[in-house]
């Protein structure tokens, strides 16, 4: 942990109410923000301790530049976009490209979820176009299955606790899967009035600019991400701009009605009445 995230919890441990927590975990530095960000942000407004996490270091996502120097300018980059919400910054655990299912990164990301305990846990989607947005999102939500698990070790060693987490899947960077697919939500936030402080964030991450033009053919990263929020605003239905997100299964986690990004954020949050129909048809066959 960096200096500023040990003050943190050094100040929240001391405190005499703890706020519930929304966590942010991404693969890459810029993850967070083109696919969460706005929900991270209206979840502040709305009174969660914000924390944010990419377990990949982004050494990868340059033409140029020396891995070194590269990681240094990314974790600058990320610490600045989770400094403008508000956010507790957790340091990246592995390269890129190294966001691989097991023991050694789960004991660390274990330790580091024990330590928020989140009652909100953003993830990236089970069904994207990369394996580490993919591995992502299952070594945070194993990590959040073992919070409670005495005998589960952490690096470091951390004590076990036990309180509701509720896990939900943002929709997939281009919003398809591997396949091609399009991936449709559950449910959708709409982000229209803070979009700018999305953009805001986004733009922390400046090195990527020249790297997505050149390896993805973006015009402008900025674009490509309001783009986006303006398609699953099509996609709701409701909204002009928006992020979506699929609702992980309660097992192990929480009581099945719990849904807390409905509860808190109200008329901003709208439920996808046929996607909820569709579940239930499916339990029953």
């Amino acid at each position: 942990m960096d200096a500023s995230t040990v003050d943190f919890y050094h100040r929240r441990r001391n405190a005499e109410t703890t706020m519930k927590t929304a966590f942010a975990v991404g693969a890459h530095p810029d993850d967070i923000e083109f696919m969460m960000a706005g929900t991270l942000i209206l979840l502040g407004q709305a009174g969660y301790e914000l924390h944010y996490m990419n377990l990949a270091s982004g050494n990868c996502g340059t033409v140029e530049l020396g891995s070194d120097e590269i990681v240094r300018i990314r974790a600058e980059e990320a610490q600045a976009a989770a400094g403008r919400i508000g956010a507790a910054f957790h340091p990246s655990l592995v390269d890129d490209i190294e966001v691989l299912y097991g023991k050694t990164i789960l004991r660390k990301l274990g330790a580091v979820m024990r330590e928020v305990n989140p009652a909100i846990l953003l993830v990236p989607s089970p069904d994207d176009y990369m394996e580490d947005h993919m591995g992502a999102g299952r070594l945070a939500v194993t990590a959040a299955f073992c919070t409670g698990m005495r005998n589960f070790p952490t690096e470091p060693p951390t004590d076990p606790v036990k309180s509701d987490c509720v896990i939900y899947h943002a929709l997939p960077y281009g919003l398809r899967d591997g396949m091609r697919r399009t991936v449709h939500a559950g449910q959708y936030v709409d982000i229209g009035n803070v979009m700018e402080e999305k953009r805001s964030v986004l733009a922390c991450h400046s090195s990527q600019k020249e790297w997505l033009d050149r390896s993805q053919g973006l015009d402008s990263y900025l674009k490509t991400m309001e783009d986006m929020c303006r398609e699953v605003g099509r996609m709701s239905a409701a909204f002009e701009y928006a992020e979506g997100w699929r609702r992980h299964s309660h097992l192990g986690f929480s009581p099945e009605e719990r849904d807390p990004i409905t509860e808190t954020l109200g008329a901003k949050a709208s439920v996808d009445e046929e996607y909820e129909k569709d579940l239930r048809r499916r339990r029953r066959l």
